[in-house]
């Protein structure tokens, strides 16, 4: 029989199984995405052998990106917080502290142990560094009137640190190129920091508000089919993304600002029904990648680099994210168990398989490329693996003992 065949069979299969089983999977400690990664498996040459195909860089760099922008503006459909500073201080400790301290800190590893270069090391550092939005839906919020602490800062975290990674890859693919920082310093400051940011929050304001007038001006005179009116949301982020790559800014945080403004400006039932219709998407999306993520898993490589991976990724799960996570909430008032599950829910993802196909297409080669590249794949897995077992279990638990008789940040700063 055709092997397309087998895998469209397998693929609605597994499609039927996990939707009837929804209900008893919520229950259990397992995540979607390690069911998806241990079907990709079992789909690879070792298992079936339905997948054997080895996509180039170039694909998974596109197939990720999609997946990414997807996920990053149903994190901003997410975001009910007013734009105050008060309101988002956990998002401000987690990306302003803990994402710089964290990438510096596996640089150092890669540097002083791995003996990397301090290019090589801080790229590894900003490839690791997003925590992913689309594996972490568990942990997110999933409700618009939803003001547990926990879950916005996650949720926040994973929309802008995807984007805010990218000065920090800029930095160790300029490195690689040329060790004479002097001579490219200033430029990544002006355009890699400050434009490139600034180009981000700037268009992803400004493609929302335009299209938002459009929509409104057209509604005048002839509705949309109701059918077809959730596009307005895929459309938003094509647009919002290809607009701010044009002008050199930062098309996933644009993506991110775009959600927040398409959220606040918007009818809230279609604002709801924007974010369902998005997260569909996200779900679909999720399934392919992770298998593919799955299907690429190799034996040999894998025990071949399995002893920098570990220590990569053991010390990122259980010292450098933990300890980051705490540091950077010292004087806040949420509950330790709150901030201790800010640092041990830092969930690696599809953001970062984005980052290293970009790494790729921007000359990253040799042995050192399979280095990080393997470095990547196993430090995903075991995230896929560990928080998919253990967020069930500590989130049920957060929600029985430390969510109801905890207030938000917000309304905290709102009573006093």
């Amino acid at each position: 029989m055709d092997t397309y065949i087998l895998n469209l069979l397998v693929i609605g299969v597994l499609l039927l199984v996990v939707t009837l089983g929804s209900g008893w999977i919520a229950r259990l400690p397992l995540s979607y995405a390690l069911i998806y990664l241990v079907v990709g498996v079992l789909l690879s040459p070792y298992g079936l052998k339905l997948i054997q195909l080895r996509p180039e860089a170039a694909f998974l760099q596109r197939v990720t990106e999609i997946v990414v922008l997807i996920s990053l503006f149903s994190c901003g459909l997410k975001m009910n917080r007013s734009l105050t500073a008060w309101a988002w201080t956990s998002t401000v400790r987690l990306i302003g502290f803990l994402m710089p301290l964290s990438i510096f800190a596996v640089a150092a590893i890669g540097h002083w142990i791995l003996n990397l270069e301090w290019g090589i090391a801080i790229l590894l550092g900003g490839i690791l560094a997003p925590t992913d939005p689309v594996l972490a839906s568990e942990v997110q919020l999933y409700d618009p009137e939803d003001r547990d602490e926990l879950r916005f800062g996650l949720t926040s975290e994973g929309g802008l640190n995807d984007a805010l990674a990218f000065p920090f890859v800029y930095f160790g693919l300029h490195w690689i190129e040329n060790d004479n920082w002097q001579e490219w310093f200033r430029q990544w400051v002006l355009v890699d920091l400050l434009w490139a940011i600034a180009a981000g929050i700037g268009m992803g304001y400004l493609v929302a508000r335009a299209i938002q007038w459009i929509d409104k001006q057209l509604q005048r005179y002839r509705p949309a089919d109701e059918l077809l009116e959730d596009f307005i949301a895929l459309s938003t982020i094509l647009i919002t993304y290809s607009l701010t790559e044009v002008v050199n800014g930062y098309g996933f945080l644009a993506v991110f600002v775009s959600g927040i403004m398409m959220r606040r400006k918007v009818d809230p039932d279609r604002s709801l029904s924007q974010l369902l219709f998005i997260e569909r998407l996200e779900k679909l999306t999720e399934i392919g990648t992770i298998l593919l993520l799955g299907s690429l898993l190799r034996v040999e490589p894998m025990g071949r680099f399995a002893a920098p991976a570990l220590l990569v990724a053991g010390l990122l799960f259980f010292v450098i994210r933990p300890v980051g996570a705490w540091i950077s909430t010292i004087g806040s008032p949420l509950h330790p168990a709150t901030r201790w599950l800010f640092g041990w829910f830092g969930i690696r993802g599809v953001g970062s398989l984005y980052y290293l196909t970009y790494a790729f297409s921007k000359g990253l080669k040799g042995d050192t490329a399979e280095l990080i590249a393997w470095i990547t794949f196993i430090t995903i897995v075991l995230s896929v693996i560990l928080h998919g077992v253990t967020s069930t279990p500590l989130m049920k638990w957060y929600e029985r003992h430390i969510s109801g008789n905890q207030p938000s940040l917000e309304e905290a700063v709102e009573n006093n």
